[in-house]
């Protein structure tokens, strides 16, 4: 090796060494920096520069090793998601204290680089401020009006299980994978409030959107997409990733062409559903000369998908819950259905049935609390420096919630 050669690999390990040292010294000094102006921060799991606690982590199910952590740590605790900063809430009481009774200092989201593939700021779920508080409040206001929640929800839904009944009938008693009709029936029921009408099982732009959103909630899910999150720069080498960012593209273009023929259509005197309600107010605002208004086509496009895959995903896997239990605890489901025939016969039931009904609404419940919906639940972040259960937590701290 001649001595140029010499001093270049040196000069290339010094300068390696002295990046890893200033890394080092970085983190050291960041770690330390919140100390005793600020309070003690929870407890947790000591960890590496840059990695954090990602080696100690399950990504596939990382709710599994953080429920592990809460029995050595307590109820409040912090790991790293690699250089992130995460804040855990574990156990019914103190998620509750956090979301119900400091709902204002716990309310933000954090919009982690996956969620933000879906909104880029906009819609109900993984956006903050003006536009995330009008936006709710004109969701809820409106899922109401077109009968969630009341008799008008009730209707649709009965009228849809009569078209999944056919469906699971054709099966003649053998063995099936429940998952797409259950999906397709809970899609359907949600269209129905959002765009004032159902789609047939067999339109392929409804199957495409069902089937899309139901994947994207798994991609999202995935140990590549948790990496994404820690180190966003992977990006470009995540497949996941990549058809993830298909998907929502068109999921996007679908809803556009949707909400184009409710335009096209749409009678201002007679809303059929979420998106006509929208568009009425959108018009209203411009006809009054405000062009700045939070109701332009980004908000109805993305509010629609998240009403659309949010909501068909956690009641349809909480069904497909219920029939997998009632498969495994066949003497619940005799029992079920004992007390359903003895007290309803032949009809349809209904939701006033429920108070007759005692058996069947503890299995209900009881199924809830068993299933394992959205074990990580939806990140949320600080609106302002809190002191929560005697722990200082920095506003905007990151912060999940598993109960």
């Amino acid at each position: 090796m001649s001595l140029i050669e010499g001093l270049l690999q040196a000069s290339s390990t010094v300068t390696l060494l002295g990046t890893v040292l200033f890394l080092l010294v970085l983190y050291l000094h960041s770690s330390g920096s919140n100390s005793e102006e600020q309070g003690k921060e929870p407890p947790g799991p000591r960890p590496l520069p840059l990695l954090g606690n990602m080696l100690q982590l399950d990504l596939k199910k990382p709710y599994h090793t953080l429920c592990e952590l809460s029995k050595k740590y307590g109820s409040i605790f912090t790991v790293h998601f690699g250089p992130k900063k995460v804040v855990v809430l574990a156990g019914y009481k103190t998620v509750k204290q956090a979301l119900v009774n400091q709902a204002e200092d716990f309310g933000d989201r954090d919009i982690t680089p996956v969620f933000y593939e879906f909104s880029q700021g906009h819609g109900i779920l993984f956006a903050n401020g003006d536009s995330w508080k009008e936006m709710r409040r004109f969701a809820l206001t409106n899922l109401r009006d077109f009968g969630m929640g009341k008799k008008g929800s009730e209707e649709k839904i009965l009228e849809e299980i009569h078209y999944l009944i056919e469906v699971l009938e054709k099966h003649e008693g053998k063995a099936f994978d429940t998952t797409q009709p259950v999906i397709y029936a809970v899609s359907n029921i949600i269209s129905a409030i959002v765009y004032g009408s159902r789609f047939e099982y067999t339109d392929p732009l409804f199957t495409g959107m069902a089937d899309r959103a139901n994947e994207s909630m798994y991609l999202t899910g995935t140990a590549s997409a948790q990496m994404y999150n820690m180190f966003p720069w992977l990006g470009p080498w995540v497949n996941n990733l990549t058809r993830l960012k298909k998907n929502i593209a068109d999921m996007k273009m679908d809803v556009t062409e949707l909400v184009r023929g409710l335009k096209e259509t749409l009678n201002p005197q007679m809303c059929r559903g979420f998106v006509d309600s929208f568009l009425v107010r959108k018009q209203t605002l411009e006809e009054s000369g405000n062009m700045d208004s939070l109701y332009h086509d980004d908000n109805l496009v993305i509010s629609v998908t998240n009403l659309f895959g949010a909501g068909t995903d956690t009641t349809g896997t909480t069904l497909r819950w219920g029939l997998l239990l009632m498969a495994k605890y066949p003497h619940i489901q005799d029992q079920v259905q004992e007390e359903i025939s003895r007290v309803i016969g032949s009809r349809q039931p209904l939701v006033e049935d429920r108070k007759n009904l005692p058996y069947t609404d503890a299995v209900i419940h009881e199924t809830q609390r068993l299933a394992n919906i959205v074990p990580m639940a939806i990140p949320h972040t600080t609106s302002r420096d809190v002191t929560f259960q005697g722990y200082f937590i920095k506003k905007g701290g990151y912060r999940l919630k598993k109960q």
